[in-house]
């Protein structure tokens, strides 16, 4: 029988919790086989791969492949949204069984001695601009300000790579959620947002009043977080997804009009 997923979404549970340094929900322990339930740490706010829907419930492409994965393990899938800026600290304290939410895959992970998965995703980033701004790329903000989503690959790149580019602009704004950073560009606060490609295809679909620079800038490829020693929880996940893609099913969630953007960029798909 198909396990329900299981939405921890209460703000006030949430806010209890951190302050007592409690878990939102027991992380399993013991052999991956053994196991009953699924943990998974997702970004709230990061459409198409994980956001919360119309009905109240969280979902997304990788919300949807994670389900399926424990549909098929026989595994209750319990959704957690993590703090993106402290979601490996989370991870560590077992509030999670892994980070699957957009995850760029970074070295400094795999020194720290995470298990990451194999990619699944390529990925970019981009500046997200106001229609009428002018800007027509990324040279054109040089003494501008630039709005970033805290604890994400951009974050890094402003501050390694792509450095030298964040000294061009008169200063960088690091934001709690990417809606923040958006919030602050339709208001005037700051004059672009630095995001992954999906995330920002997916906010400006349907809008006439911003727009993408047509310039990529740091390439990158998403993945899943486990705890150091998890690898065989890892490959008991990366088997399922497998199945998944040898038997159709992701194929088939992948072609959810809502996850148009992405499917290009699948790595699992020919």
């Amino acid at each position: 029988m198909k396990k329900s997923i299981v939405i921890i979404m209460c703000a006030a549970m949430l806010l209890a919790l951190c302050a007592c340094g409690g878990q939102a929900a027991p992380a399993s322990s013991g052999a991956a086989e053994e196991r009953t339930s699924f943990i998974m740490g997702i970004d709230p706010e990061y459409p198409p791969f994980s956001y919360l829907g119309s009905d109240g419930s969280y979902t997304g492409f990788d919300v949807d492949v994670c389900k399926a994965v424990c549909d098929s393990l026989g595994w209750e899938l319990v959704i957690f949204p993590v703090n993106w800026d402290e979601k490996l600290v989370q991870l560590d304290s077992m509030e999670c069984d892994c980070v699957w939410s957009g995850m760029t895959i970074l070295d400094s992970m795999t020194e720290a001695g995470y298990v990451i998965s194999a990619p699944y995703y390529d990925n970019t980033q981009v500046l997200v601009v106001k229609a009428d701004s002018g800007f027509a790329s990324s040279a054109d903000l040089a003494g501008k300000i630039v709005a970033v989503q805290l604890g994400t690959s951009g974050e890094a790149l402003l501050s390694g790579d792509l450095a030298e580019l964040a000294a061009s602009f008169d200063s960088v704004l690091t934001c709690d959620s990417f809606l923040k950073c958006f919030t602050e560009l339709e208001g005037g606060a700051v004059d672009a947002v630095f995001v992954d490609m999906p995330v920002a295809a997916s906010y400006v679909s349907g809008r006439d009043d911003l727009k993408i620079i047509d310039e990529s800038l740091g390439a990158e490829q998403y993945g899943i977080a486990f705890r150091s020693g998890d690898q065989a929880l890892c490959d008991q996940v990366e088997a399922a997804v497998k199945a998944l893609v040898d038997n159709g099913s992701y194929a088939e969630i992948a072609s959810k009009p809502e996850y148009a953007e992405i499917v290009n960029n699948l790595i699992f798909l020919p």
